[in-house]
């Protein structure tokens, strides 16, 4: 009968002692570009693929672009610690992560490395929970400028019970889990360089709720796959948290798959759009060399990495409702949002075949019920014909699973 008294004291005891640094405000202000090793080599990963991909940052354009991070995933270290240290896999790196780094750092970019708050990572290799002051000091010292956070291999005593509804407080800035991730944040905040933290709890724990006072970004969900499946089920669920976007502050939709599997130009296309439009981390997830001329027409398109980007509005668009009686859809066609150039308005065509998309422009969210609108295409950089009234209805043919993306500004 004694047992639960001793576990609510120690849960008491763990709260208590919690740190409450905030990440920093150094880094992470808009959301990140870049690349991660791990959807298109999982564990196969080496020096001189990580370095062809920051040179390829360069010649294809991406940095010119504003990407800037190169990120290696799981598998870099060796299974053991030595001296306390994660040691990376002297094969796969014989340079170290340091050496990685400094080359990455030449070429004007940044490097970011993979770890868990967990005791090992979801490939078996050395977490950091209980050490997180040590490898945040050695992540520190070799230079790196982003941390994936991961969350396999948790203990009993670090996870929240299923069935919690109400965490200590009725805060889940307060859960088992959150405080994993708080004591990650506050090694970082004691470090020699800013690096930003990117949340990895696939959406558990409410971390929309909390994120913010505890990283830059959070995932939202499980793992990505090359499939218009996981892009619709994605918006689906970050439609019903857009309003805990905001500077410093991104829902993660996970790595980028453009380049993967059997997606088609027009559902690569939406795939963009979409985590540009809901300010996600864009982190592109294949082998770059491979990418077509298209594929990088898509990931280096201007106008929607300003929307992304934008040093002035940090706020997602968000769905609305493009005409008087318009039908409802899972997850939602129509999104608007503002930016420092206007008002933007994107359509998915969740559809398997061409079908025609309308909206009011007065039904527009910030146009207004007066005066006289052009339409610029943001895909093609180029203003539609004509001007459009605040009364009139705009019509588009959109392809099965594609995305317009338009920027309307008053005339």
């Amino acid at each position: 009968m004694a047992v639960l008294p001793v576990l609510l004291v120690a849960a008491s005891l763990v709260l208590a002692q919690a740190p409450t640094d905030p990440p920093s405000t150094q880094t992470g202000r808009l959301p990140a570009l870049g690349w991660n090793t791990w959807n298109a080599y999982r564990c196969d990963i080496n020096e001189s693929k990580v370095v062809a991909a920051a040179n390829q940052f360069v010649s294809l354009g991406l940095k010119a672009a504003g990407y800037q991070y190169v990120n290696i995933d799981d598998c870099w270290s060796v299974m053991t610690r030595s001296s306390g240290k994660i040691v990376p896999d002297p094969t796969k790196f014989p340079n170290g992560i340091s050496g990685v780094a400094n080359q990455v750092h030449n070429l004007g970019l940044k490097i970011g490395i993979y770890s868990d708050a967990g005791t090992k990572t979801c490939a078996g290799y050395p977490g950091s929970l209980g050490n997180e002051v040590i490898d945040a000091t050695t992540f520190a010292g070799w230079g790196i400028d982003y941390l994936k956070y991961d969350n396999c291999n948790v203990p009993s005593n670090w996870t929240d019970a299923a069935d919690v509804k109400t965490p200590p407080g009725g805060d889940w800035y307060n859960s088992n889990s959150a405080i994993r991730y708080r004591q990650m944040t506050s090694a970082l905040d004691h470090v020699s360089r800013p690096i930003q933290l990117d949340i990895c709890i696939w959406g558990q724990a409410n971390v929309w709720t909390w994120g913010a006072r505890v990283g830059h970004s959070w995932r939202m969900s499980g793992d990505s796959s090359p499939t218009w499946s996981y892009i619709t089920s994605i918006i689906k669920i970050n439609v019903a948290h857009l309003d805990t976007i905001n500077f410093f502050a991104h829902n993660d939709m996970d790595m980028m798959e453009i380049g993967n599997g059997n997606l088609t130009i027009q559902e690569e296309r939406t795939h963009f759009a979409a985590w540009a439009f809901f300010k996600s981390p864009i982190l592109l997830g294949t082998d770059l060399g491979a990418l077509s001329s298209d594929e990088i027409k898509i990931i280096t398109n201007k106008e929607l990495l300003a929307f992304s980007q934008d040093a002035n509005v940090g706020t997602p668009a968000k769905p609305f409702t493009p005409f008087s009686g318009a039908p409802t859809t899972s997850p939602p066609e129509y999104y608007s949002g503002a930016s420092s150039k206007g008002t933007h308005v994107f359509i998915i065509n969740t559809g398997s075949s061409t079908a025609s998309k309308k909206f009011t422009l007065s039904n527009v969210p910030g146009l207004g019920t007066s005066g006289n609108f052009k339409i610029h295409d943001m895909w093609t950089g180029s203003d539609l014909s004509g001007t459009f009234s605040a009364s009139s209805t705009f019509t588009v043919n959109v392809q099965a699973h594609d995305t317009v993306a338009y920027l309307i500004t008053k005339v």
